[in-house]
């Protein structure tokens, strides 16, 4: 498309013997060619480019750019899938695939990594400053994935490889892998005198992933006399088993020297299959004091708690003993299946007066089951009713270590039940199967007239239109066990190998799948008919038309190049949100939204000396759309006599809660500035600067509300429709800024004796002062104040090796909640340390075209962990370890 930059080669020729020329190839290549996009391109960005075709740098696109200065990522089950740019989260960037617009598998709008194969990538580039044909940027950040295109390669290709993964941790559960594999394949060849090109590139993933987590249910200082305890326990050992087919396929065609016509498609098959199973102990939250019959009946029942055996250090509970215990022992599934299809088609037409034209269209579509499977087993149905463990427990920075009195792994004493009564007695576990389609179609048209010899070197004008539906369908039953009993011996014949839970210090834990038990009939589904399941489901139509005028400068001034762009965006947007509302609790269907217009001027321009050095300056309007979730029209709200309350100062008025179908956009105006000292095109160092004024912020809060549209809960007329709503709001902001030093350096631009030998990386430092709606610094999702990467790397005579660390300061996380909504907790900072050695046979060999590697990830099994809101880091809420990955493969170039 025309917003691409263009890149520099990434396929090279044989090493030649002639004129004693020598190829740079691989990782080499692979840096060079980042180098180039960004000194080439006028826009700020990073960029990780296919080493070969089908080979990036890392075994996942996640990390890959995880890797480049200024970003780094969260690790969900051990995979890098979350990405957050210059400290913000997922929730702030955009990712395009072609630089088109993309679904996403989760409820918001933010693409999981996991979905596009590494394989099947040929380059990413993360733009930090946008342009006015940057269509679809993001507040921090554009992420650009892109694949092959064949009338771009210089020869034909066919590659193959495969590789397999062992995880040391082991197979946790029953029936859970430790190997696993992945193959892939890809075919390039051009036709007809190079005017016909096809690719086609396929990889397949079976790979297991394993995680021994405690988690905790919080923290109180109830029973223990004020020192934060522990209020309870829900930890798992969770096995997970990654299934993912990917496809792209390109066909170019040049029917005319000025035509290009380019299809496109990508095709996702992807299954995460998760065995949860753990002990969950009701503990500091459901004690008092040394009375077995007086529960804290309002939040749990399970626990009685000895004050006099607690010790406690920096405000918390650090050793401590609960004489009875009613465990839950948990054999939970959590599986979600997504098929997306996406693609386009583009036809560019390119004079040779310097008039250009291109019309693309692009289509998107996301359907997910994401099934969250809760079994509840225990000694007894209710409070009081069955065995109880004695536990004594002590806690430090990698969390609890429990002392157990009660063997969980006999079939005869673990029964299927509902062991604390948290179904009034009846409720066996719950079943939860959230639905999500997502569809996105993108029009767009340019036309651009090129000057030479000008100080306005093109001028650009473009429209494009995008529509888009997302809605999502929470089926929430109760699991209850067939003809109404209250509790049943699990048969033999559907007992596992026990779960070992050593690490936890509870020993063995009775085992098996509970979908098994629905297929036998031993279970059995009831809806449930709660209001706040359909206040969970979404329907979001969102058209956005985009307007965009853009002006390319270039100007010799002697002795430096001044090149740039500077241009305006005009995006008009209409937001509809279809559902049920809940006024006075009944439920109502309902329609609501906004439209609005955004005006988004923009600045690039690069000072280019022969010196080989750059100074950039970017100046912008950005904003990223809110989540979908958050826009759903689902509130519920009645009436509120409260006088002192009332927003128009009469009563009674309308008060609620939940979404918000208003919602405006994040805003901001940006500055960058960047000073970047190049090496020809093998090395870069860079001071990157940044400055963002956050003028629209969406935070969670009681605001004045126009209720009109919605109907009215029954009682007394309300004078106005005017209201209060609890729910995401747009806010005032505050600011942001940073600075980023990123460098790529091959060592023999100091010394030949150093050739091979290179390092790249980069450090980034982020301040934020952005506001809540009660004027409180907010902890921004996502948000690093440190990030580092580095890469230290050897490559020559076919022989390369590298070894990565990357390392983020403490962020607000993404985690999965009750029911599949998202909740965010602080994490705690993070290192990993990952490594590479592989061989490359060289030409003249009986094996050339073939490439080995070895791989580790992870090497010091680096734990994932969060703490309790206040920063003490004595409570810990999750601690999750994933242990260390090896992969050993090849790929073939014929």
């Amino acid at each position: 498309m025309a917003q691409e930059a263009d890149a520099a080669a990434t396929d090279e020729e044989p090493v030649s013997e002639d004129d004693g020329v020598i190829i740079v190839s691989g990782f080499r290549a692979s840096l060079e060619s980042a180098v180039a996009e960004k000194k080439l391109n006028d826009q700020i960005l990073e960029s990780v480019t296919a080493e070969d075709i089908g080979k990036l740098p890392d075994n996942s696109i996640g990390e890959s750019i995880a890797r480049l200065p200024g970003v780094t990522s969260q690790r969900l089950n051990g995979r890098a899938n979350v990405i957050a740019i210059r400290g913000f989260g997922q929730d702030f960037s955009q990712t395009l695939l072609n630089g088109r617009e993309q679904t996403s598998l989760g409820d918001a709008r933010a693409v999981e990594f996991d979905q596009y194969p590494a394989e099947v990538v040929n380059q990413v580039v993360v733009y930090k400053t946008p342009t006015a044909e940057l269509v679809g940027q993001g507040l921090v950040g554009t992420i650009d994935i892109r694949t092959i295109r064949p009338l771009e390669v210089s020869e034909s290709i066919f590659a193959i490889g495969a590789r397999g993964s062992y995880a040391d941790l082991g197979k946790l559960n029953a029936g859970s892998k430790e190997f696993g594999f992945r193959a892939n394949a890809t075919y390039v060849d051009q036709f007809a005198d190079d005017t016909l090109g096809v690719s086609l590139s396929a990889s397949y993933v079976d790979e297991p992933y394993q995680l021994q987590e405690f988690n905790a249910w919080g923290y109180t200082g109830g029973p223990s006399g004020g020192a934060q305890l522990i209020g309870g326990s829900k930890s798992f050992v969770t096995s997970t088993q990654l299934k993912r087919l990917g496809i792209t396929g390109t066909v170019q065609w040049e029917p005319a020297p000025n035509w290009m016509v380019t299809l496109d498609a990508f095709y996702s098959d992807f299954e995460d299959d998760q065995s949860k199973r753990g002990v969950e102990l009701p503990l500091g939250f459901c004690a008092n004091p040394g009375d077995l019959l007086n529960r804290n009946a309002a939040f749990c029942f399970g626990a009685t708690y000895d004050v006099s055996a607690q010790q406690v250090d920096n405000d918390t509970v650090v050793a401590g003993r609960f004489p009875t215990v009613e465990g839950v022992v948990r054999n939970d599934i959590f599986q979600k299946e997504a098929e997306l299809i996406s693609g386009g088609l583009n036809v560019a037409y390119e004079g040779d007066d310097g008039w250009s034209a291109f019309f693309d269209f692009g289509y998107s579509r996301t359907d997910r089951h994401e099934l969250s499977f809760e079994s509840y087993a225990g000694t007894g149905v209710g409070a009081l009713n069955g065995a109880t463990d004695d536990i004594t427990f002590t806690q430090d920075e990698n969390g609890a270590f429990f002392t157990s009195t009660l063997d969980y792994s006999d079939p005869n004493t673990i029964l299927l039940t509902d062991p604390l009564g948290w179904g009034g007695g009846t409720q066996a576990g719950y079943f939860n199967d959230r639905i999500i389609d997502d569809e996105l179609k993108q029009f767009r048209v340019q036309v651009a007239k090129e000057n030479y010899d000008s100080f306005i070197s093109a001028v650009k004008f473009g429209m494009n239109y995008t529509t888009r539906d997302k809605s999502l369908d929470p089926q929430e039953f109760f699991i209850r066990l067939a003809g109404g009993a209250l509790e049943a011996t699990i048969p033999q014949e559907f007992l596992l190998r026990p779960t070992n839970l050593d690490y936890l210090g509870l020993g063995p834990m009775l085992s098996y799948d509970a979908r098994e038990l629905i297929g036998a009939g031993i279970y059995v589904l009831d809806p449930n008919t709660s209001n706040d399941i359909p206040a969970k489901a979404f329907e979001i139509e969102e058209d956005l038309m985009t307007i965009y005028l853009q002006t390319d400068i270039e100007q010799d001034l002697g002795g430096a190049m001044l090149t740039g762009n500077v241009g305006v965006q005009a995006v008009h947007t209409d937001q509809s949100s279809s559902g049920l509302a809940f006024p006075g609790g009944v439920q109502t269907q309902v329609t609501a939204g906004a439209d609005y217009w955004d005006v988004l001027p923009s600045l690039n321009l690069s000072l280019r000396f022969d010196s080989d050095f750059v100074i950039r300056v970017g100046a912008s309007r950005q904003i990223q759309r809110p989540r979908l979730d958050d826009m759903r029209v689902a509130i519920g709200y009645g009436l509120d006599n409260n006088v002192g309350n009332s927003p128009t100062g009469t009563a009674p008025f309308l008060n609620g809660g939940g979404g918000n179908p208003t919602l405006r956009p994040y805003r901001a105006n940006a500055v960058d500035l960047t000073f970047e000292k190049y090496f020809g095109t093998s090395g870069v160092v860079a001071l990157q600067l940044f400055y963002k004024d956050i003028k629209s912020y969406i935070d969670s809060s009681t605001f004045v509300f126009d209720y009109a549209g919605f109907p009215l809960p029954a009682g007394p007329t309300p004078p106005s429709t005017i209201g209060l709503l609890n729910a995401p709001n747009n806010t005032g902001g505050g600011n942001f800024y940073g600075g980023e030093i990123a460098a790529t350096v091959p060592f023999d631009v100091f010394t030949e004796a150093l050739d091979g030998f290179g390092f790249t990386g980069g450090l980034g430092y982020t301040k934020t002062e952005v506001e809540d709606a009660f004027g409180n610094v907010d902890q921004i999702p996502g948000y690093s104040k440190w990030v580092a990467n580095g890469t230290l790397y050897f490559e020559k005579y076919g022989f390369n090796a590298r070894g990565s660390v990357r390392h983020r300061s403490s962020f607000l996380g993404d985690f999965t909640g009750f029911g599949g909504s998202p909740t965010r907790r602080l994490a705690r900072g993070e290192t990993i340390v990952d490594a590479q050695i592989g061989y490359d046979f060289q030409e003249g060999s009986a094996l050339d075209g073939l490439s080995i590697y070895l791989q580790g990830q992870n090497l010091t099994d680096e734990p994932f962990v969060s703490i309790n809101g206040n920063g003490n880091q004595l409570q810990v809420v999750d601690y999750q370890t994933y242990g260390r990955r090896f992969l050993a493969g090849f790929t073939y170039r014929f």
